[in-house]
């Protein structure tokens, strides 16, 4: 297949993977990694993307493509007042580091690393949504310097690892120790900017010795065509999941997405075992 073949293949790939990551963004309630890296996984693998890159250039892409919505985020909920600045300064180093370290590992780990990383961070978070319970609660304040900052940079590196912007861990990281939902959530999405902004600059420049692997288009471990295409059309779909969620009980939701992510992390767990017989 010439170029431009391979060109057009891409590109209609990766819009079904932006409409199918906007609806189930919607439906769900969370966006970002957990859905469009294992879309793109299956988008890249049917391209024949070689193993050696294919989940270091999903993670990149959704790094990338979670950058701008981390922004507009922020900014909606910085308006409201409900950012925890304290929390924000004490975060923001030790996981920008974390992310680095991902990076890092990008250019020089296994991709069965990445696969791992990814299915057993997806079980945890899984494991909350399904087990539903609001009220764990370890203390009614949050931890010391260091506790924070080990806190940070795993927050960071998990994020590095999975192509996420660390949302869903900063939100269960702050609600055990009591912190109002609405707060963690805003403070999520203030650490998902320097999350997904050094997690971005990180895989492109770890995927640069790669380049002749990659497909058209891509910069580093980030596919500027998946940028392009998938933040657009999962913004614009979004709302069509979002009116089915409003449908549903939370209960239910919270149930459904907690399953989504289990199928995902076995698909890539079992991988990692099937290959190693």
């Amino acid at each position: 297949m010439g170029h431009g073949g391979e060109f057009a293949w891409l590109a209609a790939s990766v819009m079904i993977a932006g409409v199918t990551s906007g609806i189930l963004a919607g439906l769900f309630g969370i966006g970002g990694g957990a859905i469009i890296v294992p879309v793109l996984f299956e988008v890249f693998r049917l391209l024949g993307v070689p193993e050696v890159v294919r989940m270091q250039l999903c993670i990149g892409t959704s790094l990338a493509t979670i950058l701008p919505t981390a922004v507009r985020s922020y900014r909606a909920h910085k308006a409201r007042g409900l950012v925890l600045p304290d929390v924000m300064r004490r975060w923001a180093l030790p996981s920008m580091a974390g992310v680095a370290i991902g990076a890092v590992l990008a250019a020089l780990a296994p991709p069965d690393l990445f696969k791992a990383a990814f299915g057993l961070i997806a079980c945890v978070i899984a494991a909350k949504f399904l087990v539903g319970s609001d009220s764990w609660v370890l203390s009614s304040e949050l931890p010391g310097t260091a506790v924070m900052t080990g806190y940070g940079f795993a927050i960071g590196l998990c994020s590095s690892l999975m192509g996420i912007s660390g949302g869903s861990l900063v939100t269960m990281t702050l609600t055990v120790y009591g912190t109002p939902i609405h707060n963690a959530v805003a403070t999520a999405a203030g650490l998902g900017v320097p999350i997904a902004l050094v997690g971005t600059i990180g895989y492109v420049i770890a995927g640069l010795r790669y380049q002749a692997m990659l497909p058209p288009l891509s910069v580093g471990f980030v596919s500027a065509i998946g940028v392009v295409l998938i933040a657009p059309l999962s913004s614009w779909t979004a709302p069509f999941g979002a009116r089915l969620a409003h449908r549903l009980p939370k209960r239910w939701l919270e149930i459904g997405f907690g399953l989504f992510l289990l199928l995902i992390a076995l698909r890539f767990l079992a991988g990692l075992v099937f290959s190693a017989i």
